[in-house]
């Protein structure tokens, strides 16, 4: 991750695995501000900056275990939806948004993963 980019994490305060996020970024002396993912989703120039990073696969943004994915029938509508009208939902709704949502200029993770996380953090900076 380079120096000059803020790491900007945007949570959900109630989530577990935001909170394991976290505490990993502290635990490794990394700074970040956070967002809260449900009253400031992120911007659809972000989200899509995360869909080019997972492949372009819309399922890898979504957070598919969520009430509001379910309440909608994405499961069903995702397959056919384009990549423009998914990023405008996910801008409007955080909760359908995976998270955590790390971003840092042009690199993206979605969820965390704590190998992952820490290739993509700990091995860039050593």
């Amino acid at each position: 991750m380079p120096d000059s980019f803020m790491l900007t994490v945007y949570v959900y305060q109630n989530c577990s695995t935001c909170k394991d996020a976290l505490k990993w970024l502290d635990r490794n002396g990394i700074t970040y501000d956070t967002r809260p993912i449900r009253e400031s989703p992120p911007t659809p120039a972000e989200l899509k900056k995360a869909l080019t990073a997972y492949g372009n696969d819309l399922r890898k943004i979504f957070n598919t275990s969520g009430v509001d994915y379910r309440s909608l029938g994405l499961k069903d509508r995702l397959p056919t939806m384009s990549e423009i009208e998914a990023i405008d939902i996910l801008s409007k709704n955080g909760n359908l948004v995976k998270r955590p949502f790390a971003i840092s200029g042009a690199s993206v993770l979605v969820g965390f993963k704590e190998p992952i996380w820490e290739i993509f953090f700990v091995s860039k900076n050593t």
